[in-house]
């Protein structure tokens, strides 16, 4: 089997078209729910908070000087990043779960039991009967 071949069998298998697919929105989504916290969320803590922008928070281990640029650790950004991925990941457990929901079957019938043999005789005997 060429290489070539064996490529296009592997690329066009539906698991890697549909991860593909599952990718792509997944950083689209990531976007959203990225914009979701930067724009809306985040304004609205920081306004409760009286104004703190967490993104700014940071610690400078060596100021500039002679043309060397500043140390800085800017630890309010990891900060915000990790709140960004909390969002995001809640979201997407939202969304798997409501999914979930969906795809669930509803719960079946319980199978009629089988009669007895005393049932099973009371209906010969009735259709017996009515045949005569």
């Amino acid at each position: 089997m060429s290489v070539l071949k064996e490529f296009r069998e592997f690329a066009v298998k539906g698991n890697v078209v549909d991860m593909a697919v599952g990718v792509i929105i997944g950083a689209a989504f990531g976007k959203i729910v990225t914009s979701l916290v930067g724009d809306v969320v985040m304004p609205a803590v920081g306004m409760l908070i009286g104004g703190f922008d967490m993104t700014q928070l940071a610690v400078t281990l060596r100021e500039s000087a002679a043309g060397k640029p500043a140390v800085v650790v800017s630890y309010g950004k990891l900060l915000q990043t990790m709140f960004d991925f909390l969002v995001i990941a809640f979201a997407i457990f939202a969304a798997v779960r409501i999914i979930n929901r969906l795809k669930r079957k509803p719960p079946e019938e319980p199978a009629k039991p089988e009669p007895t043999e005393e049932v099973k005789l009371l209906g010969e005997i009735r259709d017996l009967l009515s045949q005569r």
